[in-house]
């Protein structure tokens, strides 16, 4: 594996190194925004395992679409689309996906870098069950632990509810009743297990399961447009699989660090999308409030914490 300190040298050898052997029927598709060095990274080990890979980018700012370009200007398997502007994660998905022409589409955020043999793998889980639609990887951060996200139940209200308000310690007592949907705090299991929802970063699909459940909702910009593809798979009873043999590192943050505030907004208002659409009529009012109450307080400590964080950093700049 090539490390973003090696680019340099990258350059003159990655076209070279591409071995067409073992190619998956994947049309591996990321979309792109400012994600730096790691874009040709992560290109990279996706034109070693797919069939074919898109990358659309939305409106990047940052010279990672002419890097790109410079590594893989003869690479007849690559696909770029520039959109010309940023309408959000969804519909770059979207646009994608339109674009994409194998049976299976591998979801991979730019700042993530496929294991050998990753992709091969999760595809050989997903052709083991005709009724499974959605396979997620084990991703893992760059000092190799497991990062949160990769496996996970629905964060329902009443889940939501346990986590914000820490009753989940109370779980080894009443595990039924105070679950928390961070399953990575669980051992990781030792074979391909369902699961209710995967990371938005890493997501295999079957294309039969996206014409039975419909596209990406647009209507989120970034953030939990994941967790509601996986609620409309499951509506639809289609399996959704992690698979802990499939390591991916996911330079978690890469694309949003520059614009933290921005960022955070579009999450909360993505999480209060995704309750109001699943759960308004399954839960009493009173919870949906303490929800949304919990959703925003959540939102204003976030920007309180990047405040601070960035006034520490500009006094310790002018002190130096």
């Amino acid at each position: 594996m090539v490390l973003m300190g090696e680019l340099g040298s990258y350059k003159g050898i990655v076209q070279s190194n591409i071995v067409m052997l073992h190619l998956q029927p994947v049309s591996a598709l990321i979309v792109n925004y400012n994600a730096g060095p790691l874009l040709t990274q992560c290109t990279h080990t996706a034109l070693e395992q797919a069939q074919e890979v898109i990358v659309v980018d939305n409106a990047s700012t940052d010279s990672s679409v002419e890097k790109l370009t410079d590594c893989f200007s003869k690479e007849e398997r690559l696909n770029l689309i520039a959109t010309g502007k940023n309408s959000g994660f969804a519909a770059g998905c979207n646009i994608g996906l339109n674009a994409s022409t194998q049976p299976y589409i591998l979801f991979l955020n730019p700042d993530c870098v496929l294991s050998t043999g990753a992709l091969q793998r999760m595809a050989q889980v997903m052709e083991s069950d005709p009724h499974i639609g959605m396979v997620g990887g084990y991703l893992v951060n760059p000092d190799g632990s497991e990062q949160g996200g990769g496996r996970r139940a629905i964060p329902t209200p009443w889940r939501a509810f346990v986590r914000a308000f820490g009753l989940y310690r109370l779980a080894k007592y009443w595990p039924q009743v105070f679950f928390d949907f961070h399953l990575d705090k669980q051992p990781l299991p030792q074979v391909p297990i369902e699961v209710e929802a995967i990371s938005g970063a890493l997501m295999l699909v079957r294309r039969e399961a996206i014409n039975d459940v419909g596209a990406w909702d647009e209507n989120y910009f970034l953030h939990c447009e994941d967790l509601d593809w996986c609620m409309r798979f499951k509506q639809k009873n289609w399996k959704i699989v992690f698979v802990p043999d499939a390591p991916v590192t996911h330079f978690q943050g890469t694309c949003s660090r520059s614009r933290p505030f921005f960022v955070a907004w579009h999450k909360h208002k993505g999480m209060l999308r995704f309750y109001r659409k699943f759960f308004r009529h399954q839960y009493p009012g009173a919870l949906m409030g303490l929800v949304a109450l919990g959703v925003w307080l959540r939102f204003g400590v976030t920007v309180i914490f990047y405040t601070v964080r960035n006034g520490y950093k500009m006094l310790k700049l002018r002190h130096e």
